[in-house]
């Protein structure tokens, strides 16, 4: 139906920079809400970040002033700019989109994870 695919994940340096991308493609109607969570080793899944349709964004506190949620809604793309990263950045981290696949019918996909290591 929907396949989300994440790119950019990596290694980064403490305080270095890195970009995430996850393109949504398939049999979609609309997209409303994309966003971005992770999970590091030996914890639960956490929200990262999250941008509504119109542009609304939610930032997580833990990364909030150093990552940036955007998206290109032509492209069904959604990006997660992360700066001044420290080690506790570490994780995979999962894209997450809400796509309209039917007239009435909305539903909640996920990617297949990247894994971001942040180690001098």
């Amino acid at each position: 139906q929907v396949q989300l695919v994440e790119s950019g994940g990596g290694l980064g340096q403490p305080g270095g920079s890195l970009r995430l991308s996850c393109a949504a493609s398939g049999s979609i109607l609309n997209i409303n809400n994309m966003g971005w969570y992770r999970q590091g080793p030996g914890k639960e899944r956490e929200l990262v970040a999250t941008i509504t349709s119109g542009g609304s964004t939610n930032i997580a506190d833990s990364v909030k002033g150093r990552f940036t949620i955007s998206r290109d809604g032509a492209k069904n793309t959604v990006y997660l700019q992360m700066n001044s990263l420290k080690p506790e950045d570490t994780a995979v981290y999962y894209c997450k989109c809400n796509a309209r696949i039917a007239v009435a019918k909305w539903k909640d996909f996920w990617g297949q994870g990247t894994q971001v290591t942040v180690s001098s």
